[in-house]
């Protein structure tokens, strides 16, 4: 029978049971005054954010020949430009938006605006996608520790046994999407760096984005593709990110029926995990002709997913940081 504890003063584990006293878990998640749960360490989302708004600074810069060029323009700019679609609190329609272009056509600083603000969009997709990963893991973790796998609160014999539920479902959506949302990171970092790497310089019209199609696979049209440390190194890691998502995607869930396991001790549970697919050395699944979801590893996939986001999160630093060196050597 599960103890269903309030969550106040109160720390979420890896193995999904909820403790006061954080002396012997070297990993585990605090509640943030804010809503979220955050890992106790290795938790980049500051720094992240700090080099994004930096990268932000770069680009209008290098678009504007220098940040004071832009600050002057910015006060005067109208609202349009940054908002008009990009941001739900514009309420300008694609007709109208051309209109406006049409209007200011010629105005090279306009031009300019148009595009450092498209720019700036893939940054700050960047920045909310991180967010939402680490929100994500933290909503995993609550549920895994709060959350009652099973009801009704039955008494159990001791041993090891398996639950589907509702919240069973969501624990595996939550995980899915996590993977999910990395890989969207994937997509926008190479974004970012096929721009930062061909930033236009001509503003008689609108320019396009040069990435505006780019996704992952075009890894290879950026000098860093293969750069080690980074989100663009082929390597056992980032194959993983990829496979498992494109599993998701394209082929199935991470178990044709998603369950939980529970063990019992003394008529409490003492742990709670979710097993994932044994993999090859190179991160993707283990495979023989159809089957690609073997579990004889024993993996749980509970223990190791907050090094997998703090190896993320660490790549996605250097990553950042070469491409605002890039900006500006630009500058130099």
């Amino acid at each position: 029978m599960d103890m269903i504890p309030s969550h106040e003063n109160m720390y979420l584990t890896l193995k999904g049971i909820p403790t006061d006293s954080i002396g012997g878990e070297d990993i585990y998640f605090i509640h943030d005054p804010q809503g979220g749960w955050y890992p106790n360490r290795e938790n980049h989302l500051y720094a992240i954010d700090a080099l994004c708004v930096n990268i932000h600074d770069a680009i209008a810069n290098s678009i504007f020949d220098g940040l004071e060029n832009y600050h002057k323009f910015l006060y005067m700019a109208p609202e349009f430009l940054s908002t008009a679609g990009l941001n739900s609190e514009s309420v300008v329609s694609k007709e109208t938006f051309i209109l406006f272009i049409d209007k200011f056509k010629g105005n090279t600083d306009v031009n300019k605006a148009l595009y450092l603000f498209d720019c700036r969009k893939i940054v700050s997709s960047i920045q909310e996608c991180s967010k939402e990963v680490m929100q994500l893991q933290g909503e995993f973790y609550y549920t895994l520790n709060f959350e009652p796998l099973f009801y009704p609160n039955i008494k159990e014999e001791d041993g090891i046994r398996y639950v589907t539920s509702p919240v069973v479902t969501k624990l595996f959506a939550l995980l899915s999407f996590i993977y999910i949302r990395m890989y969207s990171l994937l997509d926008y970092i190479t974004k970012l760096a096929i721009e930062i790497e061909n930033l236009k310089t001509q503003f008689s019209t609108y320019v396009k984005l040069t990435a505006k199609n780019s996704q992952y696979g075009d890894k290879k049209k950026v000098s860093l593709n293969n750069y080690e440390g980074s989100l663009f190194e082929q390597c056992p890691f980032i194959n993983e990110i990829e496979c498992v998502r494109n599993h998701i995607i394209h082929d199935g869930l991470l178990d044709d029926m998603p369950k939980a396991y529970r063990v019992i001790l003394n008529n409490a549970c003492i742990e709670k995990y979710l097993l994932f697919p044994d993999q090859t050395s190179e991160g993707r699944f283990e495979s023989y002709k159809s089957r690609n979801l073997f579990y004889s590893g024993d993996t749980k996939i509970n223990h190791r997913l907050p090094e997998i986001t703090n190896q993320f999160q660490k790549r996605l630093l250097l990553t950042l940081k070469i491409l605002l060196d890039k900006l500006n050597d630009k500058q130099s």
